[in-house]
């Protein structure tokens, strides 16, 4: 599959002591996976604090390997690690319902049989 991120911070010119971040965090999960991500900051002030970053990742085949060494299975230990990532950023949203229906998402998500 392929991912395209484009997030973008406009700071107006009369908006003064404005703190804001932008952070795509990005988790590859095939060989052909691919993601564009362009973040970007407008800002035509002049006290601010504004940053942006984006990362992008694969699963960790030490933290598999760890995983599989404890006797979780391949399938398994690639869920727990998926799961850990998503709800990782799921868990800063604000409003608890959200954050249930989100987590559900996910789980059934990870249900559904992979393609190979």
């Amino acid at each position: 599959g392929r991912g395209i991120f484009k997030g973008r911070i406009l700071v107006a010119q009369d908006a003064q002591k404005i703190e804001a971040f932008q952070n795509s965090r990005n988790l590859l999960l095939s060989d052909s996976a691919e993601i564009d991500t362009k973040p970007e900051l407008e800002i035509y002030a002049d006290d601010v604090k504004c940053s942006h970053g984006a990362t992008i990742g694969r699963l960790d085949d030490e933290a598999l390997y760890y995983l599989k060494s404890r006797g979780i299975s391949s399938e398994n230990a690639r869920k727990l690690l998926i799961t850990g990532f998503a709800q990782e950023i799921v868990d800063q949203l604000p409003t608890p319902e959200l954050v249930a229906w989100l987590g559900q998402i996910i789980a059934r998500r990870l249900e559904r049989p992979q393609a190979k």
